[in-house]
């Protein structure tokens, strides 16, 4: 079935707290895109923000950051007395403040909590006990990356011999965050079915370094003695950088990997396939060939191409796993194996506007899930600003040519997207708006205070905009 669906982070959401939340502005939001016509909310991912605020560097996999839980329900359920708003009118998330501000109410509730069954049930869950310990342990040594810990709390997972009681009520306060994040994403990933709204979420290809991914199973990477990565992941130069990309994600040693099964891969994504509907992974690509850099370069320019996994991987997932519904991200100047390798598995792949701006020419097939612009890219407005009066006169032609109606061009790049046999279209939600770069969600290779921090403070462009695009929505048949 053909649909059309809406990037939207959670943490962009408009709330009274600074940041988007599980709470009663993620409903708003499904309401929204039901009354709309859009049938897909796709998510960035949940996971706790590492560096840079990045959640392609998280410190788990499997955890979700505690920026997201709803205090209102907090104070419904009785554990907490009403909260005050905090910086509810930035348009920039703070994640520290926030963090910091919710903590101490969340550390206010877990004094009147009383744990039930199914609690004590999530807790016996060994990535959630792992998790509770790897943070309480990163607290303890002043938020430093576990390979730089004290060597008793660097070699606990290791040995065990630690006492770790002194820390028993920060891992419990860890427990508990998780188990209220886990109770509402799944609540909340309920009333989005109830209203025809499925939820895509997005696992990045590689973990971050300092996380209890690779705390825990530090044979499947490619590490120095100590911990440190001693190759890392990233891109060669492109299109959005000269230097290429140092991403800082350690390297898998594929080879550990597949002699335990793949165990580690395939456990990742069974997790991630329950909490969401269709999971898109992102760097489809590494599984046919990665980036390696040697993690002593200060940039990515001087690095090499390495075989993945490949059809060896995708065999044994499937064979485990073989209802999984996955999207391959495969932009960037491939190898063509790598179409082979994803049609070879019949998974939906990637187009992308910006980068296929031919559109007489370009790929239309039902297998495949249209974006307008991805989280990495710039809004639609500020990428058709920046192109040469040239470059604007041919797109014209073009949609002429195809008989795309629309007041401007933006307008027609979006019902030419509807229009297309892509079962998926998506539209980040600054598209739909027609934001400039203010509200662009973030530019690679960069670490500043810009990058995924955007929100919105309040519903009046939401609620204005997005429901003009129903009867569009309609038209298109999705």
């Amino acid at each position: 079935m053909r649909k059309a669906g809406v990037l939207m982070p959670v943490a962009s959401l408009p709330s009274r707290f600074g940041v988007g939340d599980f709470g009663e502005g993620a409903y708003h939001f499904i309401d929204l895109l039901k009354k709309s016509g859009f049938k897909m909310w796709q998510m960035l991912p949940l996971n706790p923000l590492g560096y840079g605020h990045s959640p392609y560097q998280p410190f788990s996999s499997k955890a979700m950051d505690e920026v997201y839980v709803d205090l209102d329900d907090l104070v419904k359920r009785g554990l907490i007395k009403k909260v005050k708003s905090f910086k509810s009118k930035s348009r920039h998330i703070d994640y520290e403040a926030v963090r910091a501000f919710k903590r101490s109410y969340v550390l206010e509730a877990l004094k009147s909590y009383r744990e039930q069954r199914d609690y004590r049930a999530f807790m016996r869950q060994d990535w959630v006990y792992h998790y509770a310990v790897f943070m309480t342990l990163k607290e303890a040594n002043h938020n430093k990356p576990w390979y730089e810990w004290e060597s008793e709390h660097k070699n606990w997972i290791l040995d065990k011999k630690l006492d770790l009681s002194p820390m028993e009520e920060t891992i419990r306060y860890h427990v508990f965050v998780q188990h209220l994040l886990y109770q509402s994403f799944k609540k909340l990933k309920h009333y989005a079915h109830s209203k025809g709204i499925s939820i895509i979420g997005d696992m990045p290809f590689y973990v971050g370094l300092d996380s209890v991914d690779v705390y825990t199973y530090q044979e499947g990477f490619i590490l120095n003695e100590d911990g440190s990565a001693k190759l890392i992941a990233g891109v060669p130069p492109d299109y959005f950088s000269k230097d290429g990309q140092r991403w800082g994600n350690p390297i898998y040693d594929w080879s550990r990997l597949k002699e335990d099964g793949y165990a580690f891969w395939f456990d990742r994504l069974h997790y991630i396939s329950n909490l969401f509907d269709i999971t898109r992974i992102d760097h489809f690509r590494a599984f046919d060939t990665y980036y390696v850099i040697d993690a002593k370069e200060k940039t990515a320019r001087h690095g090499h191409w390495v075989l993945g996994p490949s059809y060896d991987f995708f065999d044994a997932l499937f064979n485990t796993y073989p209802e999984l519904e996955i999207i391959a991200e495969d932009l960037g100047d491939l190898r063509d194996e790598v179409h082979l390798l994803r049609d070879h598995y019949d998974l939906k792949g990637m187009r992308v506007l910006a980068f296929s701006l031919d559109l007489l020419n370009s790929e239309d097939k039902e297998n495949l899930i249209v974006y307008t612009g991805t989280h990495d890219n710039q809004t639609l407005v500020s990428f058709i600003n920046c192109l040469a009066k040239k470059e604007k006169k041919r797109l014209e032609k073009e949609l002429a040519l195809l008989k795309i109606e629309g007041e401007d061009l933006i307008a027609k790049l979006i019902n030419y997207c509807l229009g297309l046999k892509a079962e998926y279209v998506i539209f980040p939600i600054s598209d739909l708006l027609r934001l400039t770069d203010r509200a662009r969600i973030n530019e690679p290779g960069i670490i500043n205070d810009k990058n995924w921090c955007y929100r919105f403070a309040t519903w009046q462009e939401l609620d204005e905009k997005i429901p003009q695009y129903r009867s569009l929505i309609k038209r298109s048949k999705r």
